[in-house]
């Protein structure tokens, strides 16, 4: 059973403190559910995977901070963000439950409009940090749609730019996952570099997982990124690769079929760009089907190579190609 990001449960001694809060909660738009007890907070967030947990400080058979260290403690809710409620608590109270596990502490008497507001960033920086990507920090798959339709709703021209590393199972198969990685968090900050370098505003990056990043810029960007993009990569590339394999311009290993020696370019990017003005995409999964697809035809072509939809004319030479490259 999937949590309810919105659900808040509310476990507190004082049925007339959880009815007002509750119904303050639920006028804020979240759902609720009460608890009297420790027992009763454990069943509840059992039964009904609440989004975040509101915990008096002092409750019967369990207490809170007890409650709390028991829920970091389990792998099923080690992550379910905590709010622990005292009366009038010391200095030393607030400590006692932020060592506990708790992401906060709220006194009583409370502000309720305080308490939501409090509850909606919990929930908030929980779901960022969930769907954020382990290895580089950046956001992940939801965030990206999210992201990305919010500029269709609004109207926003953009460009989406959908970004592969070329040549990475050779990485992976010579220099081992370790360095994979390294070639992973290496892009991650090129693409950073980037959209820094271009001036690109606004601009929204995401890593949709492995060695697949996207950008999401306005379209009068999107060639000074790329550009930018692929100069970067290129010098990482460089200093990510053994000295020898970057003087003779290739990686030696074993098919992994035929068990024969080839070689492998050095790992370049395939970039596909999908551009609202060149089509009305209806929905976030549109623009990304075209830009995988573009990806795919880039990736059909050797060296740093960024394809654009057919018409599209790349200031940078003044003709009308439909792709774009720059070999290194």
């Amino acid at each position: 059973m999937a949590p309810t990001p919105d659900l808040v449960l509310i476990a507190d001694a004082d049925p007339e403190i959880a009815e007002f809060l509750a119904a303050r909660l639920r006028a804020d738009g979240f759902d609720t559910a009460l608890a009297r007890d420790g027992y009763q907070a454990l069943a509840g967030i059992a039964l009904r995977r609440p989004g975040i947990v509101l915990l008096e400080a002092v409750l019967p058979f369990i207490d809170g901070l007890a409650l709390t260290r028991q829920l970091r403690a389990d792998p099923a809710t080690a992550s379910l963000p905590i709010i622990l409620l005292g009366a009038q608590p010391s200095s030393a109270d607030k400590i006692a439950g932020l060592k506990a596990g708790a992401d906060d502490y709220i006194a009583k008497p409370f502000d309720p409009a305080e308490v939501s507001a409090r509850i909606g960033s919990a929930i908030r920086r929980h779901r960022e940090v969930r769907e954020s990507s382990p290895l580089t920090g950046m956001p992940g798959n939801d965030r990206i749609l999210r992201e990305l339709q919010s500029w269709i709703k609004r109207g926003d021209p953009f460009a989406l730019c959908y970004i592969d590393i070329d040549q990475f199972k050779a990485v992976n198969d010579v220099y081992g996952f370790v360095r994979g990685d390294e070639f992973i968090k290496g892009l991650a900050e090129c693409v950073y570099s980037a959209a820094g370098d271009a001036g690109a505003a606004p601009v929204f990056l995401g890593h949709v997982g492995g060695d697949d990043f996207t950008i999401l810029c306005v379209p009068e960007h999107v060639e000074a990124v790329t550009g930018f993009l692929n100069d970067h990569f290129a010098r990482r590339v460089r200093q990510l690769c053994d000295p020898a394999d970057v003087e003779r311009g290739y990686i030696e290993h074993a098919d992994r079929t035929s068990r024969r020696m080839t070689r492998s370019r050095l790992p370049t990017l395939s970039i596909g760009v999908a551009l609202s003005t060149q089509r009305r995409f209806s929905d976030a999964y549109e623009a990304v089907a075209e830009a995988t697809a573009l990806k795919s035809v880039a990736k059909s072509h050797t060296g740093n190579y960024v394809a654009y939809p057919e018409g599209r004319t790349p200031g940078r030479t003044g003709r009308r190609p439909v792709f774009w490259t720059n070999e290194h």
